[in-house]
């Protein structure tokens, strides 16, 4: 089925209409771009003019999406909260929106069975405009003598509060030129900035310094950070002291996904 440019703002349209609301945006892509940046042992097996989506988390979704999702449904099973909340409102948004298509779904905490991940989101994200994927080769004259410096996304408007959370792969949607891969807003121009970032993800992530090298529109609530500061393990704890979890010996439902590995990150 070959798309236009208006179908494709359209199907991102539709995607929209579900998940705006619930504090996520969606940027389209084609598996081609994602591809030329990656060997050919992490690439999607799709032919470069398919259709895909990334889709972001900002500030917005802990109040706009999980803390409602936590108070009608909760967390079923042994997998992570966050990650239960996101796959719910992604598949829901897909299913609701194009119930005949072939939609191929990936969340950024899933892995293949040969231990990669399904999809590299930063890679994702870069591509399609969203965010500004920094890395070491980003810096001139680099300081670090030989380290190995992790990579860091920059949102235009969240700076660092916000997470790469899915893509979506429209196996059956093809795009010709008319989509135009867009450059990536690149809002850490200097070398100076670009050392500070990256230096301030890779040693001192825990303060999360990083996310606010250019000045957020929003941040997360006070809630929100309190969850994410909280360790993994220690997570239920607190959902119990916000009334949103059950006592321990309630089972868990058995059609839960409880192979997802956990992540929790923000």
């Amino acid at each position: 089925m070959a798309a236009s440019t208006v179908n494709v703002e359209s199907i991102r349209g539709l995607l929209d209409d579900c998940l705006t609301k619930l504090g996520f945006e969606v940027y389209p892509l084609k598996v081609g771009w994602y591809n030329s940046l990656l060997p050919a042992t992490l690439h999607l097996s799709y032919p470069d003019d398919t259709l895909a989506m990334v889709v972001l988390s900002t500030p917005a979704m802990f109040e706009q999406a999980f803390l409602p999702f936590m108070e009608q449904r909760g967390c079923r099973g042994l997998s992570d909260p966050i990650d239960q909340c996101v796959r719910q409102c992604v598949t829901s948004a897909v299913s609701q929106c194009f119930p005949e298509q072939k939609v191929d779904v990936r969340f950024d905490y899933e892995l293949l069975p040969s231990r990669k991940p399904k999809f590299l989101a930063q890679t994702a994200a870069h591509v399609s405009g969203a965010t500004f994927y920094y890395q070491q080769s980003d810096v001139t004259d680099q300081p670090w003598a030989g380290k190995k410096m992790y990579g860091v996304c920059v949102h235009p408007r969240f700076g660092g509060w916000f997470a790469i959370r899915a893509l979506l792969v429209f196996g059956d949607v093809t795009v010709g030129s008319e989509l135009v891969q867009p450059l990536p807003p690149d809002c850490v121009p200097s070398r100076e900035a670009r050392i500070q970032l990256l230096e301030a993800f890779n040693f001192h992530w825990q303060d999360w310094s990083y996310r606010d090298i250019v000045p957020p529109v929003q941040t997360y609530s006070e809630k929100q950070k309190d969850y994410f500061l909280t360790p993994p393990a220690q997570r239920s704890s607190l959902l119990k002291a916000w009334g949103f979890l059950q006592s321990e010996d309630d089972q868990p439902d058995p059609t839960s996904d409880t192979q997802s590995p956990a992540n929790g990150h923000g």
